[in-house]
């Protein structure tokens, strides 16, 4: 199953089902009320209306007010391809947050703020929540996740370095897009390895594994959950590997006109096109 947010018509965003051949999506449900029981939407076949996916608009299946929580440097050859290179492996994950409206979906176009020379491809796996979790054991962290999705964390460089804090850097305009949800029965635990890819203009830049990761999911929630409390519907975005446009000589940006995937087993094909920072005038 592919979860997906849509919209009919102008009116509330709504949880659908994306048909095997991409063609339609069986609506699910409201948004919050897929989110207040998204284990018994995710356990039963959709009963809803099937929808035809040109009638409708995508857009990410995410509460507003829902918390987006980014890991950054959670590989440790992307640790070592950076700034960072050289420095101890912090006992704790480096976290940072994303606003919801930086999200979007598969195939939109992302803008390049004016003031940067381009755009940093991260891709990556982002984790919903699916129950609430105070001061839980990484066991029980685990085992809220109900679901997976590729993710691209476009980053402006140039806005990421201006202060010691990232998130000038990781909220830009669309610079959040999600692949569809898929439930974690299907996908599985990460640590067992699944295959993350970036690849840009079809070049492959980007090859890690999420076995590879230096703080895991149900670690990471957990810790989280000893400081505030995560809800349904909250996300963990778990970090990228290495291969990052700026770490290279000379550094790599996605400019206007590149087309940027990211693939991860079980999960899918990312794909979103950058274009020109004036988009974000007419949008």
């Amino acid at each position: 199953m592919r979860i997906m947010g849509i919209r009919r018509d102008g009116g509330p965003v709504e949880v659908g089902a994306l048909s095997d051949d991409g063609t339609s999506v069986t609506v699910v449900a409201g948004l919050e009320a897929f989110w207040a029981d998204a284990t018994g939407h995710l356990s039963r076949e959709p009963a809803g209306p099937a929808l035809p996916v040109g009638d409708v608009e995508r857009v990410p299946p995410v509460l507003p007010g829902a918390r987006v929580v980014c890991i950054g440097l959670n590989y440790l050859k992307h640790v070592a391809e950076g700034s960072f290179a050289g420095q101890d492996l912090p006992p704790y994950p480096t976290l940072f947050a994303r606003w919801t409206a930086s999200l979007t979906v598969d195939g939109a176009e992302v803008p390049v703020p004016p003031d940067e020379e381009g755009l940093d491809w991260e891709g990556e796996v982002v984790a919903y929540v699916g129950s609430t979790l105070v001061d839980a054991t990484p066991d029980e962290a685990l085992a809220a996740v109900v679901g997976y999705s590729t993710f691209n964390d476009l980053t402006a460089r140039r806005a990421q370095k201006l202060t010691s804090q990232w998130i000038l850097g990781k909220n830009g305009d669309n610079s959040g897009p999600l692949g569809p949800l898929v439930p974690a029965a299907e996908v599985g635990d990460l640590r067992e390895g699944l295959r993350v890819r970036t690849r840009v203009n079809g070049e492959t830049v980007q090859d890690g594994r999420t076995d590879e990761m230096v703080y895991p999911v149900g670690d990471t929630l957990a810790l989280i959950s000893r400081t505030f409390t995560l809800r349904p519907g909250d996300l963990l975005a778990t970090g990228t590997p290495s291969g990052v446009g700026y770490a290279r000589t000379p550094p790599w940006l996605l400019q206007p006109g590149d087309v940027v995937e990211v693939e991860v087993d079980r999960l899918g094909v990312l794909t979103n096109r950058v274009v020109a920072g004036d988009a974000r005038k007419r949008g």
